[in-house]
């Protein structure tokens, strides 16, 4: 008898934990970990050394809920799609888990926290920058881009820049040229980055009539365009150097690392002009790689004497 009343009363703390898991799987956490990952050491060059605890961690914090309300409404109005997609039907709206509106409420809800956050424990530049950033994700990107064009991502991922703006703006309540270039490093890094998992999921975006690049063109243009905006990237990265006083280590990782992603690019365009077997998640992986390492190097650089 201990025994069922034991099962009976761990049923609703097993319920509780896979709704809880559900709404979290809405926010997106690894797109929210990579954004994290470029906005303290934009905070950290903005200062020009370690800028103050709770505001990096205010910081942080208001960036992930405004990252995951986006992510959220997205997952929402891509509903119909995701069913479609072998890539997506583990989502929540997909899997049942959450209803629409459940998803629709958390996702308004944490966006208006998110910027309450921002604006209380930051500032206003702050708040209005994430506001600015949830409503491109959601209505440039989502409602407007995504189906219409196959340079979705590029102008889309105007959205995924705005961390740095974030970032530098809560240091230091402006703008300069210093944010401008990190927002341009993410901006051209972005097709680079995700057009290989575009040809990846090529036939998935195909079911669901989304028109991505690898869909409308083929594996060789696909490379080809990879490539330009890597060497863009790399460039964009070199342009921190002289504007932001950037020193020996940053320099040092945006060259080798840069010659490093450039390579893979090239790697895979090679195989696809010459119809061989390609491994785009190679280069979509080391594009995650490369990112991090340069942004590691932004964040380490003004605190060393050299």
């Amino acid at each position: 008898m201990q025994a069922a009343v034991d099962i009976r009363g761990a049923r609703p703390a097993m319920t509780a934990r896979r709704k809880l898991a559900a709404y979290l799987a809405l926010t997106k956490p690894r797109v929210i970990e990579l954004l994290l990952v470029v906005t303290a050491p934009t905070m950290i060059l903005a200062q020009q050394g370690l800028p103050d605890l709770w505001l990096l961690v205010a910081t942080l914090i208001g960036g992930a809920m405004s990252a995951g309300a986006a992510g959220a409404f997205n997952c929402y109005i891509d509903r119909d799609i995701d069913r479609l997609m072998k890539r997506t039907r583990g989502r929540p709206l997909v899997t049942g888990e959450l209803s629409d509106r459940e998803a629709l409420v958390f996702a308004y809800a944490l966006g208006a926290a998110s910027i309450a956050w921002l604006w209380l424990f930051t500032n206003w530049l702050a708040a209005v920058l994430s506001l600015a950033a949830i409503l491109l994700y959601v209505v440039f990107y989502s409602l407007i881009l995504k189906r219409r064009t196959s340079q979705n991502i590029v102008w889309g991922g105007v959205a995924g820049c705005m961390p740095v703006l974030i970032g530098w703006a809560a240091v230091t309540e402006s703008l300069d040229w210093a944010p401008l270039i990190l927002f341009l490093i993410i901006f051209l890094w972005t097709p680079p980055h995700y057009w290989p998992l575009s040809m990846k999921y090529k036939d998935d975006y195909a079911a669901a009539g989304v028109p991505m690049l690898a869909v409308v063109r083929g594996r060789a243009q696909v490379g080809l365009q990879v490539i330009l905006y890597a060497w863009a990237t790399v460039a964009c990265s070199l342009l921190l150097i002289p504007i932001a006083g950037m020193g020996l280590v940053y320099s040092t990782v945006a060259v080798v690392t840069g010659v490093w992603f450039i390579a893979e690019t090239h790697r895979l365009y090679s195989l696809a002009i010459r119809h061989e077997q390609v491994s785009p998640m190679r280069v979509f992986h080391g594009s995650i790689v490369y990112l991090s390492l340069v942004f590691l190097a932004i964040g380490i650089d003004p605190l060393l004497p050299f």
